[in-house]
């Protein structure tokens, strides 16, 4: 994705599972893993989007779908962004 300098993004990861879960954690990661982004726990019933994660990155959660929203991009924002999910018991 593309953005110019200042304006919105939206991440989008979508979380498919093959059994049903209770909780999952789930985080942003950028540039294969050396940064994280952002992180927490989620239940499949949530109504609720979980905090903010920084000043100007937001994670909103719609299940099955996850998504970062960084406000007013800037320079140092570029890279790869991962999300990564894990079950956990």
């Amino acid at each position: 994705v593309r953005v110019v300098a200042g304006d919105e993004v939206a991440l989008g990861c979508r979380v498919l599972v093959a059994e049903p879960w209770d909780l999952l954690r789930l985080e942003w990661v950028k540039d294969a893993g050396c940064r994280t982004l952002c992180a927490t726990r989620l239940r499949p019933t949530a109504l609720t989007s979980p905090a903010p994660c920084a000043p100007r990155l937001r994670l909103a959660w719609h299940p099955p779908r996850a998504t970062l929203s960084l406000h007013q991009a800037q320079g140092d924002d570029a890279g790869h962004y991962l999300c990564r999910v894990t079950l956990e018991i």
